[in-house]
C-alpha cells in the first residue's frame, strides 16, 4: 500500500514508474517519498525484460500521488521525453507537479499550479508539454510557457482524444450537449443529428481557438456511447479533412470510421473497455489493441476486423474445409519428403567430406615423418579425379638431413603463449627472409590441424662481433660494406677479418589454451625456406623451396601447470638463458626509436638502462638489456646501437602500450631538454634510402666483378694469340712493324666480337639481374613514399 507504479513505452523500452513511502534518514518517524524509474529493455533472446538503467526523484513531499504519466515534447528542444504528473491534497486547495525525465535518468520539475478541485481521468499531455483536462463542462490548460491555467471559450463535457494536426496544433477531439440556438432571423432550427440525440462530437483547436468545422471526425448518433477513441490520420485535401478513425464504444464494439462513416465494426468479447492504441507491426500491418477494467487486453487486426467468414452454408463450408486441409496435408507431406532427401544428401556429402579430411590429414602427417603414404584412387572413394594421368602413389619427400641446418628445436610457456625455436647453424646458402615455422598440433591418430602461429627471427649481436666493431667507422658506411653475404669473402678474395657471426633463431608463436583440453598435445615442428645451392663446376646458383622436418614435442597439461618450460612474469629474473630472452622477444612487440643529441653525448644511456630501468646487461650480447623490475616493467628487452657519441637507436620489446608509455615517460625525463626521439618504422624515408644506397654500391660491385671476369678471360685469350705470333714474327724492322700493325688490327677485331663461356655468362648475368631487382624494388618503395608524402 506504501508503493504507486505505473508503466510506460517510451523509444522503444519499458518504463516503470514507482512511488514509495520511505523512513526519513533524519529520524522522528517521519516518511518521505521517493519516485524511482527503471527502464526496461527486451531480449529477445530469453524473452524477457532486462533493466538497463535507473534514476531517482527525492524531493517529494509527503502524502504525493501519481495520477499520470505520457510522453511530451520539451518546447525548448522539440524532444519528446516521459512525463510524470503528481499531485498532494492540501487544506485548501490541492498542488500539482509536472516532472520531465531526461535521458541521463535525471529528473526535471518544469511546471507546478494549484487548483481548488481534483483532476480526474482524463487528463492529456501534449507538446510543451501542455496538460489538458475538462471540469465543469469547460476545457483547462496549462503548459510551461503559460505558467497559468487556461480557460478555453468552449463547452465541453469530456475528452475522448488529444493530440497534434499538422497546420492546426493541438487538437481535442471531445463532446458535448447540442447547441440549437436561434438564428436570429425568426426561423426555426432544423432538425438534425445533434438535436435527435441531444450531443454532438467536434474537434477544438487550443492554439487557434476555434472548432474544426471542415470534418466530422465521429457522426453525433455516437456521442453518448463513445467510450475511448484513437486517430489514425488527418490529412487535409482542398480546404477538407480526411479522417481514419478508431472508437471503442461503451458497448464493447470496435468501429472503425472513415471520413465519418463507419466502415468496419467487431463485437469484443470483454466489457467495461478503458483505452485502444493501435500498433504496428511487420510489414504495413497494424493491430488494434483494447485494454478492459478487468486487466485483460484484446488485440484485432486493423484492416480486417472481422476476417468476413460466411455461415449461410454450413454443409458447403464443411466440404470447402475439409478440401482444403486435404490439399494442404498433401502439399506438407510433399515438402516434408523433399526435405528428407535433401537431409540424407547433405548427410552424405559431410560423410564425404569427413572421409577426405581424414585421408589429407593421414597424408599430411605421413608426409611431415618422412613416411609413404598410399593414396585411394578417386573412383572407389566415389569422386572424380582433376588430373588427366594417375597419380604415383608415393608422396614421400627426398630427405634432408636435418643435422646440416638444425642445431636445437626447443619450446617454452610466457602466459598463454607457446614459443618454439629453432636455432639454426651459420650458413650462407639459405634466404632467411624466406624462412618459415609451421606447427602441426593434435592427439595420437589420424586427425591433426595446423595452428595459426606467427613467426619471426631474431638475430642477436655476439660480443665477439661488437669487440671487433667497437671502434668508431667515421668512413662512410657504405663503404665498409664489401663483404659478400653467401661466401662470407671480400670482393678481391681474401678472407674477412670481420666475420658474420650471429645467433639466428626463428620462433613461432600460437596460443595455447586451445589445447590444453587435450591435455597430451604432440607438436611436429617443420621448417619451410628457399635453400641455394651452387654447382662446383660452373659456379651456378639454384634456388628451390624445401621443407624440414625440426623435430617433435610433446605437450602435457600436468608438465605445464607444474611450471615447465613456464616463464612467469610476475616474479621473473634474468638467469642468463638466451632461450628466455628470445622467446620474450617473439612475444613482445618491437618499437625502434631514433635518438639524437646536438648538446650532450647519449654515453649515459646505459646506466639509465641499468639503474632506474634495473636493467640487468647480457653478458654474450653487451648491447641488449632485460629488466628485472618487479612491477610492469619486468621481462622487458631492450636493445641499445650507439652508431655516433650523439645519435643512436633504442629498440624495445614490449607486452602491451602501458609499459610503452612507461619507458618513454622515464626516457624523456632523463634526457637532456634539447634531445629529440622519432620513432623508425620498415619503411620509413631514411631507412629506405640506406636500402637503396646499398643496393646500388651492391650493384655496382655486380657489374664490376662482371666486367673483370670477362674481361680477364678475354685477355688472357689475347695473350696467348699475342705470343704466338710474336713468336713467328721476322727479323726485319719493316717485317715488324707490318706485323705489328696487323696484330692490333686483329686484336681490335677481336675486341669487337667478345665472347665468354655459357656458364660464366649465365652466372654473370643472374648476379647482375638478382642486384637490378632489389634495387628497382627498394626505388619503387621510394617512389610510393614520395607520393604518400
Amino acid at each position: 500500500m506504501d508503493q504507486q507504479e505505473k508503466l510506460l513505452s517510451y523509444n522503444g523500452e519499458l518504463l516503470i514508474f514507482q512511488l514509495s513511502k520511505l523512513k526519513s534518514t533524519q529520524g522522528g518517524g517521519t516518511k518521505v517519498m521517493k519516485l524511482h524509474v527503471r527502464r526496461m529493455s527486451f531480449d529477445s533472446c530469453t524473452k524477457q525484460f532486462i533493466e538497463t538503467s535507473t534514476g531517482s526523484f527525492s524531493d517529494c513531499e509527503d502524502g504525493v500521488e501519481m495520477i499520470h504519466c505520457s510522453c511530451g515534447s520539451d518546447f525548448r528542444t522539440g524532444i519528446l521525453h516521459p512525463c510524470v504528473l503528481l499531485k498532494k491534497k492540501m487544506k485548501k486547495n490541492t498542488k500539482y507537479t509536472l516532472l520531465l525525465l531526461h535521458n541521463s535518468n535525471k529528473f526535471e520539475l518544469v511546471l507546478h499550479f494549484k487548483l481548488d478541485y481534483e483532476l480526474k481521468e482524463p487528463i492529456k499531455l501534449l507538446s510543451g508539454p501542455t496538460v489538458l483536462w475538462s471540469h465543469a463542462k469547460s476545457l483547462f490548460h496549462i503548459s510551461p510557457q503559460t505558467c497559468t491555467v487556461l480557460c478555453a471559450p468552449v463547452q465541453l463535457c469530456s475528452i475522448k482524444w488529444a493530440g497534434e494536426i499538422k497546420g492546426e496544433g493541438a487538437v481535442v477531439l471531445g463532446t458535448r450537449a447540442a447547441c440549437l440556438t436561434d438564428r436570429g432571423n425568426g426561423q426555426s432550427v432544423p432538425k438534425s443529428d445533434a438535436f435527435i440525440w441531444g450531443t454532438e462530437c467536434f474537434a477544438y483547436a487550443v492554439e487557434k481557438q476555434e472548432a474544426l468545422t471542415r470534418t466530422t471526425f465521429v457522426p453525433h448518433a455516437y456521442g453518448v456511447v463513445v467510450s475511448c477513441v484513437h486517430v489514425c490520420e488527418v490529412d487535409a485535401v482542398r480546404s477538407k479533412f480526411r479522417t481514419s478513425v478508431v472508437v471503442v464504444t461503451c458497448k464493447s464494439q470496435v468501429i472503425i470510421f472513415q471520413d465519418g462513416l463507419p466502415k468496419d465494426v467487431h463485437q469484443l468479447p470483454y466489457e467495461n473497455p478503458c483505452s485502444v492504441q493501435v500498433a504496428a507491426v511487420e510489414g504495413n500491418s497494424q493491430l488494434v489493441v483494447v485494454t478492459f477494467a478487468s486487466g485483460d487486453v484484446c488485440a484485432l487486426w486493423k484492416h480486417n476486423l472481422q476476417n468476413n467468414i460466411s455461415y449461410e452454408d454450413d454443409s458447403h463450408s464443411t466440404q470447402e474445409l475439409q478440401k482444403n486441409h486435404f490439399l494442404t496435408i498433401k502439399g506438407l507431406e510433399a515438402r516434408l519428403q523433399a526435405g528428407f532427401a535433401s537431409v540424407r544428401e547433405l548427410q552424405q556429402h559431410l560423410r564425404l567430406k569427413e572421409k577426405v579430411l581424414v585421408e589429407s590429414c593421414g597424408a599430411l602427417i605421413d608426409l611431415v615423418q618422412d613416411q609413404k603414404h598410399s593414396l585411394p584412387s578417386a573412383e572407389k572413394a566415389g569422386l572424380v579425379s582433376l588430373w588427366d594421368e594417375p597419380l604415383d602413389n608415393d608422396t614421400s619427400t627426398p630427405s634432408i638431413d636435418k643435422e646440416q641446418l638444425v642445431q636445437e628445436v626447443w619450446y617454452c610457456v610466457v602466459e598463454d603463449n607457446l614459443v618454439v625455436g629453432v636455432k639454426l647453424m651459420d650458413t650462407y646458402d639459405l634466404l632467411l627472409s624466406d624462412v618459415r615455422l609451421s606447427l602441426v598440433m593434435g592427439r595420437k591418430g589420424p586427425l591433426a590441424f595446423l595452428a595459426k602461429c606467427r613467426c619471426s627471427v631474431v638475430s642477436l649481436k655476439k660480443a665477439a662481433l661488437a669487440e671487433c666493431a667497437s671502434h668508431w667507422q667515421l668512413e662512410p658506411l657504405l663503404k665498409r660494406i664489401k663483404l659478400d653475404c653467401h661466401n662470407g669473402k671480400e670482393c678481391n678474395g681474401e678472407a674477412s677479418q670481420v666475420k658474420v657471426d650471429r645467433t639466428k633463431t626463428f620462433t613461432a608463436v600460437t596460443q595455447l589454451s586451445p589445447f590444453l583440453a587435450l591435455r597430451e598435445v604432440g607438436c611436429v615442428v617443420l621448417l619451410h625456406a628457399t635453400k641455394r645451392s651452387c654447382r662446383d663446376d660452373e659456379r651456378l646458383q639454384k634456388s628451390k623451396r624445401m621443407t624440414l622436418l625440426c623435430g617433435k614435442i610433446l605437450l602435457s597439461l600436468a608438465e605445464i601447470s607444474a611450471g615447465k618450460g613456464s616463464i612467469d612474469l610476475k616474479d621473473y629474473k634474468y638467469t642468463g638463458s638466451v632461450k628466455d630472452l628470445v622467446a620474450l622477444c617473439a612475444v613482445s612487440h618491437k618499437v625502434s626509436l631514433q635518438i639524437i643529441s646536438s648538446d650532450y653525448t647519449l654515453i649515459h644511456i646505459k646506466t639509465w638502462l641499468q639503474e632506474q630501468m634495473e636493467c640487468a646487461a647480457i653478458k654474450e650480447y653487451p648491447n641488449t638489456f632485460i629488466s628485472c623490475n618487479s612491477g610492469n616493467l619486468n621481462g622487458t628487452v631492450f636493445k641499445w646501437n650507439l652508431k655516433t657519441p650523439f645519435e643512436g637507436t633504442l629498440t624495445v620489446f614490449y607486452r602491451h602500450q602501458t609499459i610503452l608509455f612507461q619507458c618513454l615517460h622515464n626516457l624523456t625525463g632523463s634526457l637532456p631538454p634539447a634531445c629529440k626521439i622519432k620513432p623508425l618504422r620498415v619503411g620509413s624515408k631514411k631507412v629506405l634510402a640506406e636500402q637503396l644506397a646499398l643496393t646500388l654500391e651492391k650493384e655496382m660491385v655486380t657489374l664490376r666483378q662482371a666486367s673483370s671476369a670477362a674481361l680477364s678471360q678475354l685477355e688472357n685469350h689475347l695473350s696467348l694469340i699475342y705470343e704466338e705470333s710474336k713468336e713467328a714474327s721476322s727479323v726485319s724492322a719493316v717485317q715488324q712493324f707490318r706485323e705489328q700493325f696487323q696484330r692490333e688490327q686483329k686484336q681490335c677485331m677481336l675486341g669487337m666480337n667478345r665472347t665468354v663461356g655459357g656458364a660464366l655468362y649465365r652466372r654473370l648475368i643472374l648476379n647482375v639481374f638478382e642486384s637490378q631487382l632489389n634495387s628497382d624494388t627498394i626505388a619503387w618503395q621510394c617512389s610510393l613514399l614520395g607520393k604518400l608524402l
